[in-house]
C-alpha cells in the first residue's frame, strides 16, 4: 500500500539527515520538507553540506555559511556550508592572532601549513559539529535539516565525528597533519557531543533517499548498514520518483514501471525493516518556491506547478547531435585520459563505460576506473580485438597501502619515538584525502601505457581532488618526504588537451545545467578546458507518449539549446530510449 511522504503531519527529529546516491533527489525532498514544516508553523535552517550545492538554484539566491531568511517562505533560513569559505575562516582564526607578533616568515609558514585538503576537511567538519552542538542555534529553531553530499560523501562527514574525537583522544605528541593541536584540544568535548546527538533517536533521524531502481536502492542499503553501524539506527526510507501506474501502453512508461516492480520486490533485507514513505514524479522541475511547495502536497502535482519551458510550443522534435560523433573524434585524436564529470545521478558511469567499451572494441587497449566512493561498475566482457580492464579506488584499501609506504621508507631513518610520532600522524582522518589523491594521480599515469577513462565523482568532490594537485605537493612532502613523478606530471598531462578529454555529462533540467556550466568554469579557471558535453537520459528524443513523461520531456527543449551554446556545438545528446531494455533487465 502506498504511503506518501507528508513531514508537516509527522512527528519528527529536530535534526533531519537526508542522504543516499546521487540524482536520486535528495536537496528537492530537503527543500520541500523545509518548506511544509515552516508553512506548519515551525521555525526551520535548512543546511547543505554538499560541495557541489544547488540550493541557489531551488531558491534562486546565492547563500553563504550565514543563515539567510527566505521571503517567499516565513520561519525558514538557509546556509550553504562551503569547504572553502570554512578552511578561510578557519586559517584566520589560527593564524591571525599571531600577525604582527610573529615575524612574517613564520605567519607565513602557518599559512602554508593551513592550506592543504586537511584543514578543508576540519574546517567544514568543525563548522558542521558546531551547529550540531551551539545551544543559541539549537535553541533558535525548530528542525535543523542537512541536505548531503552523495552517499560515499555523507558516510565520511558523518564519520568524522568519531574520527577526529578518536584521534584527539589518542593522540599523545600534541601534534598532527594540521600541525599543533593546541587549537583542536578544546573541541573534544564538541566532537564527543556530536557523536551523541547523532547517535540519540530522540535527535536525529537519517532520510534514506532512493529512486524505484536497483543501483539507488543498493548505495540506500550499504549506507543504512554502514550508519547503523555508526549508531546512527532512526532511519526512514523515501522511494521517489515513482509512477503512477495508470498507462502501460507507452514502451518508455512500461519500462519505468517495470523497473519498479523489479526493484522493489527485491529490496534488501536491512531496508525492509525501515519504515517507507513514497514521492510521486512531477511533470516539472524542482526549482522555485511554488515547485517545490507543490512536490509534498496532496494537491493532484499534475495539474499545478511551473513550466519553465519558454521555447515556443510550436517547435517541432530537433535532430539533435548522436553520441557517435563524440566516439568518432575520441577516436580520431586519440587522446589518453578521458574524464567524465558532472553532477550526481547525470549517468556518468554509464557514459563512461560506452566510451570505454567503443574505444576497446576499435582495437585499443582501455582501463575504465571510477574515483566515487559510491560507485561501482559491473562485470565486463569487452569483446572485440581491444582490451579492457577496469578498477576503484578503495579509499581504506588505499589509506592501509599509503601508510606501510610512508612507514616502510621512514624506518630506518627514525628512532622509536619519530616512528610513534609518524604512526600518530598516519592514523589522523586527513590522510584518507592524501591516499586516494595520491591514487588518482597513479591511475592518469597509466595512460603512458593505455586509454584511461574515468569516472569521477559528483563535480564538487571531482573540483575537491583536481584542487589537491598542488596541496598535495605540500601534504606528501610532510609524510614521505618525497613527491611520485605521477603527481608531478599530473596537473601538466590534464590541462593538455591533446591527451586529456573532459566530458561534462548533464541532464536537460535546470540544476544539472547549472551546475555543469559552474563546472566547466571552475575547469577552467584550473586551466583545464571541457572538450565535449553530453545530454543524457533525453526524453524528447525518446518520443515517449505518455502524458507526465511528455511533459516532462518538453521541458528539455531550452536546456538542449543551453547546453548547444555552453559547448560551442559540441555536445550530443543520448535518448532515454537507449536505456529501455537496459532498465527491465537490470
Amino acid at each position: 500500500m502506498t504511503r506518501l511522504f507528508r513531514p508537516q503531519s509527522m512527528d519528527l527529529t529536530p535534526f533531519l539527515f537526508f542522504t543516499g546516491k546521487g540524482g536520486v533527489g535528495k536537496t528537492s525532498i530537503a527543500c520541500a520538507t523545509a518548506i511544509a514544516l515552516a508553512d506548519n508553523g515551525k521555525k526551520v535552517l535548512l543546511v547543505s553540506t554538499d560541495p557541489a550545492s544547488n540550493l541557489q538554484d531551488v531558491f534562486d539566491t546565492d547563500f553563504t555559511m550565514a543563515y539567510k531568511e527566505i521571503s517567499e517562505v516565513p520561519n525558514l533560513f538557509v546556509s550553504n556550508l562551503d569547504p572553502e569559505e570554512a578552511a578561510a575562516k578557519y586559517r584566520e582564526k589560527v593564524v591571525g592572532p599571531y600577525r604582527g607578533t610573529l615575524p612574517d616568515a613564520a605567519v607565513e609558514q602557518m599559512e602554508e601549513q593551513l592550506s592543504g585538503s586537511c584543514t578543508v576537511e576540519i574546517a567544514a567538519f568543525d563548522a558542521f559539529s558546531s551547529m550540531l552542538t551551539d545551544r543559541s542555534v539549537l535553541q533558535s529553531f525548530d528542525y535543523m535539516i542537512f541536505d548531503t553530499a552523495p552517499t560515499g560523501h555523507t558516510l565520511r562527514l558523518l564519520q568524522l565525528p568519531t574520527a577526529w574525537s578518536g584521534f584527539l583522544n589518542a593522540n599523545t605528541h600534541g601534534a598532527s597533519c594540521l600541525g599543533p593541536l593546541a587549537g583542536l584540544s578544546d573541541k573534544k568535548k564538541q566532537y564527543e557531543e556530536t557523536v551523541r546527538a547523532l547517535s540519540n533517536e530522540e535527535k536525529t533521524t537519517l532520510m534514506l533517499v532512493t529512486r524505484p531502481e536497483t543501483s539507488a536502492i543498493k548505495e540506500a542499503a550499504r549506507a543504512s548498514g554502514e550508519l547503523k553501524k555508526m549508531g546512527v539506527k532512526n532511519q526512514l526510507l523515501l522511494i521517489n520518483g515513482r509512477i503512477k501506474q495508470e498507462d502501460t501502453e507507452d514502451d518508455l512508461a512500461a519500462a519505468f514501471i517495470e523497473r519498479e516492480r523489479h526493484a522493489l520486490a527485491n529490496l534488501p533485507e536491512g531496508l525492509k525493516a525501515l519504515p517507507s514513505f513514497d514521492i510521486f514524479l512531477t511533470p516539472f522541475n524542482m526549482t522555485g518556491v511554488p515547485n517545490i511547495r507543490q512536490l509534498l502536497s496532496d494537491r493532484s502535482s499534475e495539474e499545478k506547478g511551473q513550466n519553465l519551458d519558454r521555447s515556443p510550443n510550436s517547435e517541432k522534435a530537433a535532430q539533435y547531435p548522436q553520441f557517435q560523433t563524440l566516439l568518432d573524434e575520441l577516436l580520431e585524436k586519440k587522446q589518453r585520459v578521458i574524464f567524465t564529470m558532472g553532477k550526481g545521478g547525470v549517468g556518468k558511469t554509464s557514459i563512461a563505460r560506452r566510451i570505454a567499451e567503443a574505444l576497446a572494441a576499435r582495437g585499443n587497449k582501455v582501463h575504465l576506473t571510477t574515483t566515487d566512493p559510491a560507485g561501482h561498475f559491473d562485470p565486463i566482457n569487452p569483446g572485440g580485438p581491444g582490451q579492457m580492464t577496469i578498477s576503484q579506488i578503495d579509499p581504506k584499501k588505499e589509506v592501509e597501502n599509503y601508510r606501510e609506504l610512508v612507514l616502510s621508507r621512514s624506518r630506518d631513518q627514525l628512532d622509536e619515538e619519530g616512528l610513534a610520532y609518524l604512526e600518530e600522524d598516519l592514523r589522523s582522518p586527513c590522510t584518507e584525502e592524501i591516499a586516494v589523491f595520491r591514487a588518482f594521480s597513479d591511475i592518469v599515469a597509466r595512460a603512458d601505457d593505455e586509454i584511461v577513462v574515468i569516472d569521477t565523482a559528483p563535480s564538487g568532490h571531482t573540483l575537491l581532488l583536481l584542487d589537491a594537485a598542488e596541496a598535495y605537493h605540500r601534504e606528501i612532502a610532510h609524510t614521505a618526504g618525497e613527491i611520485p613523478s605521477s603527481v608531478q606530471n599530473l596537473l601538466p598531462r590534464l590541462r593538455n588537451p591533446e591527451e586529456t578529454a573532459i566530458v561534462i555529462v548533464t541532464l536537460a533540467e535546470t540544476t544539472p545545467v547549472f551546475e555543469s556550466e559552474r563546472l566547466a568554469n571552475d575547469l577552467e579557471r584550473a586551466g583545464i578546458k571541457s572538450t565535449w558535453w553530453v545530454v543524457n537520459q533525453s526524453l524528447l528524443m525518446a518520443k515517449t507518449k505518455n502524458p507526465l513523461l511528455k511533459k516532462r520531456a518538453e521541458n528539455e527543449r531550452i536546456w538542449i539549446h543551453r547546453v548547444d551554446r555552453d559547448s560551442k556545438h559540441r555536445y550530443s545528446v543520448v535518448p532515454w530510449r537507449d536505456e529501455i531494455q537496459k532498465i527491465v533487465t537490470n
